[in-house]
């Protein structure tokens, strides 16, 4: 748990340096998708939250006993909940980091990082009603905060170096749900230069 929490701290103060180093007048400007760059930020920002919120929804039993299982669980969930509906999520996180986005997020992580200090690794409901556990989740948070800082980054032109273990624990967990889901072959055919994946090719 404690490696857990190390890691996902790392990530969220990866992602607190990239918002703090994003212009003022840029919030407006393209982010992802649909999303200018502050529903993006917002977006990302959720990772935080919902560690926060999920902590006080205790799960009665383990649904979900790896990162990986999470995103192929969820998959159908996500699907069923409609493209307009998480976009909208996105863009209401957005408006909610208010005139000062930088000190928004970092509010969230002093909150966050406060409550996983005494939290141990309790079961926790999730999205969808899941139960997993805290640390599982963590994990999956890690990975959302290492690619969406990676979407702002490419997004505002801003450079960035993800922690190593940020980058070698989502990277792995990309492999691996690639590999859950029957798409681990065309994954390792293309890291290893034999093929190249379509360009909508993405394993969450």
């Amino acid at each position: 748990m404690a490696a857990s929490v190390t890691t996902f701290e790392s990530a969220a103060r990866s992602f607190s340096g990239l918002v703090h180093r994003i212009p003022d007048d840029g919030w407006d400007g393209p982010g992802l998708g649909d999303w200018d760059l502050r529903a993006l930020v917002g977006h990302a920002s959720r990772s935080l939250i919902t560690v926060s919120t999920y902590l006080q929804s205790p799960a009665e039993r383990e649904d979900v006993a790896t990162p990986q299982e999470y995103y192929a669980q969820i998959a159908d969930y996500m699907s069923n909940a409609g493209a307009e509906a998480i976009a909208e999520r996105g863009r209401q996180a957005g408006r909610d980091l208010g005139d000062d986005p930088a000190r928004t997020v970092d509010e969230l992580i002093d909150r966050v990082l406060g409550q996983l200090a005494t939290a141990r690794d309790p079961l926790i409901a999730v999205i969808g009603g899941l139960g997993i556990r805290l640390h599982t989740y963590l994990s999956t948070r890690v990975f959302e905060l290492a690619v969406h800082s990676l979407d702002i980054a490419r997004a505002t032109g801003l450079s960035l170096e993800l922690p190593a273990q940020v980058l070698d624990e989502a990277t792995v967990l990309a492999a691996r749900i690639a590999v859950l889901t029957d798409r681990g072959g065309d994954v390792l055919m293309a890291l290893t230069g034999r093929t190249t994946l379509p360009a909508s090719f993405s394993v969450v």
